[in-house]
């Protein structure tokens, strides 16, 4: 993928309807399940444009797992929207109905992570990779932005088997262009450095630009990798990144004890053990308010990943 940038900030979440929409068009067998948010999510453009395809069953996230899987059994491919907070109450649809069968069912959580700002707590899902990247068979994704999120979305159209993709409420920037391939499973080097690795994905990405940005002015390189693949997880890129530059920083809207970070130190610590950072949730839920100021009340700043980034390029001196 190429790098830009874009005037127009978005939300990946808009990514979802209109590649439906275009892929219908093209003649792939879709069907779209929604449990109620569909305006939200953006599943909605799709039911205006294939009515007849479109199954809404209300505030009833483990019926709307239990008839995309039943959609997905007799051929269909199954996509399933809601919040990611609400993807969770149907683990065991997700276990029992996608995950053992390994069916063709697709589900895009948007709202992830705590940039659901000012629903709260309650509303802001900070397990959801945990909970997705423990099921057999799935593949867990989140774009960095809106381009990444439409080719992410195809590419699971086109692949068989289950998937899960984390999108986000807010708009932000937009860091490719439009069109760029998004390939599975492959990291994405936005940014070449010797010295340390920063690896984020979703909108967490753009803050460690920042923090490559902040780290070049103190004469410290930094490789950004975007790493929107979380299963499978490009252990390659990984391992290169340690050889490399000796130093790893790991920066997500996650639970820091089971997300990217704790997945990037078990690959490694068999392979190319080196001083990790971990820049992500500590051990708590969120709260309300304006979702960059969430972000910034737990900590989740391009300071905060620069920082993290000095003290893992210490430790490899020391």
């Amino acid at each position: 993928m190429t790098t830009t940038e874009a005037p127009a900030p978005a939300a990946t979440r808009e990514a979802l309807g209109p590649t439906l929409i275009r892929l219908r068009e093209e003649g792939m067998d879709l069907v779209v399940v929604d449990a109620d948010l569909g305006n939200s999510t953006s599943a909605r453009k799709f039911q205006a444009a294939y009515p007849e395809r479109f199954f809404t069953l209300g505030a009833a996230e483990q019926n709307m797992i239990s008839v995309a899987a039943g959609m997905a059994a007799i051929g269909k491919v199954a996509f399933a929207s809601t919040f990611a907070v609400f993807a969770e109450h149907a683990y065991d649809q997700l276990r029992m109905s996608v995950s053992q069968p390994n069916l063709d069912v697709k589900l895009v959580a948007s709202h992830g992570g705590l940039s659901v700002g000012e629903d709260g707590a309650s509303a802001q899902s900070v397990e959801d990779i945990a909970v997705m990247s423990s099921l057999v068979n799935f593949r867990v994704i989140v774009p960095a932005d809106v381009v990444e999120a439409a080719a992410a979305v195809e590419v699971a159209a086109r692949t068989p088997g289950p998937f899960y993709i984390r999108t986000d409420r807010p708009k932000h920037r937009v860091l490719y262009t439009e069109g760029a391939r998004f390939e599975l499973g492959r990291a994405d080097t936005l940014r070449d450095g010797s010295d340390v690795t920063l690896v984020s994905y979703g909108l967490m990405v753009e803050r460690t630009l920042a923090a490559a940005e902040e780290l070049a002015a103190d004469g410290i390189s930094a490789r950004v990798l975007n790493m929107a693949t979380l299963r499978p997880l490009d252990v390659a890129a990984l391992e290169r990144a340690a050889t490399d530059t000796g130093a790893i920083v790991v920066a997500e809207e996650h639970l820091v004890h089971s997300g990217l970070g704790a997945m990037a130190a078990q690959a490694l610590a068999s392979r190319r053990p080196v001083p990790m950072e971990f820049v992500g949730v500590q051990d708590r839920y969120g709260e309300s308010g304006l979702w960059h100021e969430v972000l910034e009340a737990v900590g989740l700043t391009a300071e905060n990943i620069a920082a993290a980034a000095r003290r893992a390029v210490t430790r490899k001196r020391g």
